[in-house]
This record gives C-alpha cells, structure tokens and sequence, in this order.
C-alpha cells in the first residue's frame, strides 16, 4: 500500500472523528454498480479489497479510505457511425431531411440500447484522513481527481473542512531560487535530474529538462531568461523522491530502500499484514515529510486555519 502521488488538503479547523463514525457515515454511499440505463457510479469500497470488509483501514489514528468509480464505455465513433446510418435510412425511407433535434434524439436512443452491454471501467481512488496532523492525503495525479473525492467525501460526512495548503513564497519563486542559488537549498533535500520551466511572458513557452545537472549552464541560460521552474524532482532526507509542481502537489512517489527493508520483516503470506504495515509505514513517512516540505518552502501561511483552543 505505498501512494504513488500525494494531493494535501489541510484541515482550516479542528476536525475529530473516530473510525467507527466514519465507517458509518461512508456506509451510507458504499458502492453499488452501474444499473443498466447508468452510464457511472461511484462509491465507498474496502482499501483491502477481497481481504477485508471494513470501508475504513485504520492503523495509528490515520484512517485509510477508497472511493470505486465505474464508468461505462460507449466509444464516440461507433455511436457516430450508428447514428448516421439510423439518419441515412429515415432520409431515404421518409423522403425527408432529419433535422438537428431528431438527431440528438436518436442518439440518446442508441446509447439507451447500447448501455446494457457496453463495457465498465472502473477506478479505485485511495485518500487518508489525519486529524491529529490536520491533512487530508489523497493519492491522486491531478489536482481534479483529488479535488473529486473530497467532494465525495465531504457529501458523505457532511462537512469537510479543508482547502490546499497555502505558503508563505510562491513555490515557482522559491524552485528558481534553489536553482540559481539565490536562495539556499535546505539540507533535508536533494535536486533530482529533471525539472519545468515556463515563461512568464505572454506567449508563455514551456522546457521540460530530464537527466540534467539542475544547477548546470544550460539550465542556468533559461533562468537568466526569465524563465520560472514549475515543477522540480528532488528526494527529501535521503528517503522518498518524488516531483512537486507549483501547486504543491506531489507526484511519482518513491519510498526508499529502508521502508522496503522494514516492509520485507514482515510475513509475505499474509496479504492483510503487509497492507498494514506498508500503510503505517507510508503514513508516519509522510507525517515527517509533509510539515518539513511546508517548511522548506518557506513555511506554511496558516492565516486562514483555526487551531485547537
């Protein structure tokens, strides 16, 4: 159970709740699949999937949810080409030309017919709560999909109190700074070998380097440009690399050897344990990471946060 991105949400407010209210409240929206006139659906399913039963993991007060979304796959050209050819044969058989409405009419027709047996695509998206780090951490590659789940959620528990995280500097300012060293690099992270720049002038070009020295001429060149990094790669505390964007949103997470070491003691035949232990794993390494990347970035504004009386 490692995430392979990690989208934060902050809590703007105290937020308490006990596995056993949650699993309550998600009940109520579990999953159900499409019925035959349905084109999606989605709702709460286990994290452990066929080895558990229970929609909220929880190991060390973080509480591990996933949200199963299945859509139904009617492919635009087929429907185009059936379409026509329902039109083709009224013009033919009528005498007469089929008019815009009627086209759309038919069309919805057609996909009425073709739902039942057209081809499901389904979706686990995985998040977990934090109330006693304040954060909402979902595993999601754009700031949509993440976005979209806390919908859900906050639909299914009523109120959900959070907003992306906000820092003191611009992260796009703070990246360029690290790479003209305008302003210091922390000990705690390492340049990795790729990274974004984008120009801030109108016609707004964009350079993606990989496999590059950062810090380098050529990179350099651009930056003496004007150009502004927007996305950096960099491995923090010598433990997990990853790319962060401009939005903070963090992307092709990878954990390093010692948590696969510590993942490797435990019992390989025993799917549940190791699910476990990977999630508390993975959970206390972002507990670290997350606070000490706010911090390097300039330090969290938490001007709009509400802390515990």
């Amino acid at each position: 159970m490692w995430f392979r991105n990690a989208r934060v949400f902050r809590f703007t407010k105290p937020f308490e709740i006990t596995a056993e209210q949650l699993e309550e409240k998600l009940q109520e929206d579990g999953f159900k699949p499409c019925g035959p006139q349905e084109t999606n659906r989605q709702g709460w399913v286990p994290p452990l999937g066929k080895h558990g039963e229970q929609l909220v993991h929880s190991a060390n007060g973080y509480h591990l949810i996933t949200l199963r979304k299945e859509e139904k796959l009617l492919p635009g050209s087929v429907v185009k080409e059936l379409v026509t050819e329902r039109v083709e044969a009224i013009e033919i058989e009528q005498s007469r030309k089929v008019r815009k409405k009627e086209k759309d009419e038919i069309k919805e027709q057609i996909l009425l017919e073709m739902l039942p047996q057209a081809f499901s695509k389904n979706r686990r998206s995985y998040a977990y709560l934090a109330p006693q780090d304040g954060v909402l951490v979902v595993d999601a590659g754009s700031a949509k999909q993440a976005e979209d789940l806390a919908s859900t959620l906050r639909k299914s528990l009523g109120s959900l109190p959070v907003r992306p995280p906000a820092v003191e500097q611009a992260p796009a300012f703070t990246f360029t700074g690290w790479l003209n060293e305008t302003i210091d690099l922390p000990s705690t992270l390492t340049l990795g070998d790729e990274c974004e720049l984008k120009d801030t002038g109108e016609e707004g070009g964009v350079v993606r380097c990989k496999g590059l020295d950062l810090q380098g001429d050529e990179i350099r060149n651009h930056l003496n440009a004007g150009m502004q990094v927007t996305k950096l790669s960099v491995t923090w505390d010598d433990s997990v690399s990853f790319v962060l964007d401009e939005e903070l949103g963090i992307r092709r997470l990878k954990f390093g050897e010692t948590l696969q070491e510590k993942l490797d003691d435990v019992d390989a035949d025993d799917a549940a344990a190791r699910f476990d232990a990977a999630f508390s794993l993975m959970t206390l390494e972002l507990a670290r990471l997350i606070p000490g990347l706010l911090d390097a970035l300039g330090g969290e504004d938490r001007s709009a946060i509400v802390d515990a009386a």
